[in-house]
């Protein structure tokens, strides 16, 4: 798949959810502050369309720069009066540097992973989630994926007390078939807190350790970043935007693993 075509399909893509979703919102506004507690709720009764960048700082023998787009749209499906099924889909968009000629980079679509929770609809003071997530080799470069199918399971646990929004999101997924020569075993784990603050403002910390368990060494396995950063709940026109900026160091990581990493993201919220 070349690069134009890459992005043809991650643009129409994007059409499609945003004229759903226009078509889903209601009239009903919600408040800033109960805006901003959905969008930090990954399990959320909330059509939502985050566009997350994530830039990658010191990777690889010479120390360059990763940048990965996150495209990451969440869409929640009524399963019946009492249960709910949220579906989280990551479409990345990557540019790094070309690691076999060691010459420029290259840009194009990564592998795709799809997450299904199932969730109460009716939730008490813990509000959790749990389903299957699917790895899908749609890079558009074998250097940008894995080149294998993969299949796990995901669980988030959270809680909102007061200003408080605190919880945690860990999954593991394995490779099932592909042409890839390294098989995937990959741990993830977001544990996040946010305080909301007056006039929509907010802090965060939502740093994302993995752990890949096919690594030949404990020290090539784990990343484990801490930062934080700070958001706002705003309206362009009508619409309400979550904007947020963070940054994380990475207090281990592989040996050509990134040092630290910019997030900065802007979130589309459509509420009923």
């Amino acid at each position: 798949m070349t690069t134009k075509k890459t992005k043809n399909l991650v643009s129409l893509f994007t059409l499609i959810i945003f004229l759903s979703a226009n078509s889903y919102v209601s009239a009903e506004p919600k408040s800033n502050a109960d805006l901003a507690k959905a969008a930090q709720n990954p399990v959320a009764s909330m059509i939502s369309l985050p566009f997350q960048n994530n830039t990658n700082f010191g990777i690889g023998p010479n120390d360059e720069t990763q940048n990965m787009l996150n495209i990451q749209p969440v869409w929640p499906v009524s399963l019946s009066s009492d249960w709910n099924l949220i579906t989280r889909t990551i479409v990345p968009v990557i540019t790094q540097p070309d690691i076999f000629t060691n010459d420029g980079q290259i840009t194009g679509l990564g592998d795709i992973t799809f997450t299904a929770f199932v969730s109460p609809a009716k939730s008490g003071k813990l509000i959790w989630g749990v389903g299957p997530v699917f790895l899908l080799p749609t890079a558009s470069d074998k250097t940008l994926g894995a080149e294998k199918w993969g299949v796990g399971a995901s669980f988030v646990v959270l809680a909102m007390p007061g200003n408080w929004v605190v919880g945690s999101l860990i999954s593991n997924v394995w490779s099932v078939g592909g042409s890839g020569n390294q098989d995937i075993n990959l741990f993830t784990w977001q544990y996040f807190i946010n305080y909301n603050l007056p006039d929509s403002w907010y802090l965060t910390t939502a740093p994302i350790l993995t752990a890949n368990w096919e690594a030949d060494s404990y020290g090539d396995r784990w990343t484990v970043p801490f930062g934080g950063g700070g958001g706002k709940i705003f309206k362009i026109g009508k619409q309400p935007v979550n904007a947020q900026v963070s940054a994380y160091k990475n207090v281990q990581t592989p040996e050509f693993g990134p040092d630290w990493q910019l997030r900065v993201q802007l979130q589309f919220l459509f509420p009923k």
